[in-house]
């Protein structure tokens, strides 16, 4: 059965998730993530809560206060149990998505993008170049038309189409790089060409 790519990211995501944390040390679950002051432990919380919430039909806002607030839920849980919360929310979380018809979408690149950061925290090169990058190229395009200005893009020699509104500039960059300037997340300055537009401009996730 095909699925939206949104719902195959996610599925995508939490199986590299589990994979990072089935070896990583209980010290490696403490470390600081890029989503300071987040442990890799407080962003596997906050995926598993957003997608619980999914599940139940009690979504929030996804501010950064109502985030913190199912971090805070699961302090006291062994870690197992939020790793087990996130692997068996994935099925069903992945199925609401699909049905929501794009609607949902922006949950499963936030997954993807929080898999770049777990990977980032435990040192896995080129994070961000996280498995489903293909498809999670193609979201942050599609992501991107909210902006209101473009920018014609080269993504590893590829023309990616960036923003909806008028041209602005150009970017020349590679895939790793681009999730990080989409994201937010503190990219290498020698890793990318911007002409016409500032980094911060780029952000697609407040």
């Amino acid at each position: 059965m095909v699925m939206r790519p949104a719902a195959e990211l996610l599925l995508i995501s939490v199986d590299e998730i589990g994979r990072l944390l089935s070896s990583a040390s209980p010290p490696d679950r403490d470390r600081i993530t890029a989503c300071d002051p987040w442990t890799v432990r407080d962003v596997l919380a906050h995926c598993s809560g957003s997608m619980l919430r999914v599940i139940e039909d009690r979504t929030h806002q996804f501010t950064p206060e109502d985030n913190q607030v199912d971090v805070d839920e699961r302090a006291s849980w062994p870690f197992d149990q939020v790793r087990d919360e996130l692997q068996a929310t994935a099925g069903p979380t992945a199925a609401r998505i699909d049905a929501a018809g794009g609607a949902l979408d922006g949950l499963g690149l936030g997954v993807w993008v929080h898999c770049g950061d777990i990977r980032d925290a435990l040192d896995v090169a080129d994070p961000y170049a996280a498995p489903g990058l293909e498809l999670g190229l193609g979201l942050l395009v599609e992501r991107s038309a909210r902006k209101e200005f473009s920018l014609e893009t080269l993504v590893d020699r590829r023309a990616l189409t960036f923003g909806s509104g008028h041209q602005a500039g150009t970017l020349t960059t590679d895939a790793e790089t681009f999730v990080r300037l989409t994201g937010g997340r503190s990219p290498n300055p020698g890793r990318y060409r911007l002409a016409g537009a500032e980094p911060g401009d780029l952000v697609l996730f407040s």
